[in-house]
């Protein structure tokens, strides 16, 4: 592929064939992605690639603990709620996917199990998680390596026949991921992917997520007309 038809074809996968990913394939994404730019080239970054058993045993963990009530303990932590047009936007891509899977607004049950479906990983062969070294906790650029090497991840997997959607749901039960994919205590968890051959069949995976227009988002500064 060019990689216009990568960046432009690619979506955000949530539901996968049972096939299994070849190791070989995932390591060549992995690294392919790695070339993904870093501050004074640290490459904070590691992957843990989860599949099989102990891919099972987090997603059963996962969805034990959210259906406790069990607090999430993600270790990178996020602002909470969004509001404005940043709240907007999720509510859009929402209403997609809930429209494509048929899913209406009063049907709690399928919207519970909607939300199940990501602390599962979407039920994807493989997990992918991005941890950083936590030598470096609390540095503004770390985490911003990690999204562009996790961002490098998904077009790459994509360029080779791989679907994958970035999950934060997968990892917010960090006790359980970090105990079942054996990550040492020197890392702290960033993100999840989840990573499989896509199922065309699948209705969710034919949303694109629409983008705010460019005379939105740039501001030229000195330019001529």
């Amino acid at each position: 592929m060019q990689y216009d038809e990568v960046v432009l074809g690619r979506r955000s996968i949530r539901g996968y064939k049972p096939d299994p990913v070849p190791k070989r394939l995932i390591g060549e994404v992995i690294e392919i992605a790695m070339r993904a730019p870093s501050s004074l080239n640290t490459q904070p970054w590691s992957f843990y690639v989860i599949s099989g058993e102990p891919l099972d045993r987090i997603r059963a963990g996962n969805v034990e603990r959210n259906l406790a009530g069990v607090p999430d303990s993600r270790e990178f932590r996020t602002r909470g709620v969004y509001t404005g047009k940043h709240r907007d936007r999720q509510i859009e891509i929402a209403k997609q996917l809930f429209a494509a899977m048929g899913i209406e607004r009063h049907d709690k049950a399928r919207r519970q199990d909607w939300v199940l479906r990501g602390f599962r990983q979407f039920d994807a062969p493989v997990s992918i998680v991005v941890t950083y070294d936590r030598s470096i906790h609390g540095d503004d650029v770390a985490p911003f390596d990690c999204g562009a090497v996790t961002n490098a991840l998904v077009n790459a997997a994509w360029s080779r026949g791989l679907g994958c959607v970035i999950n934060s749901q997968g990892i917010m039960q960090s006790p359980v991921v970090r105990e079942h994919a054996r990550i040492p205590d020197d890392q702290v968890i960033m993100i999840c992917v989840a990573m499989g051959f896509p199922d065309d069949s699948f209705p969710a995976n034919a949303v694109v997520s629409r983008r705010k227009p460019i005379d939105e988002t740039v501001v030229f500064v000195g330019f001529e007309e």
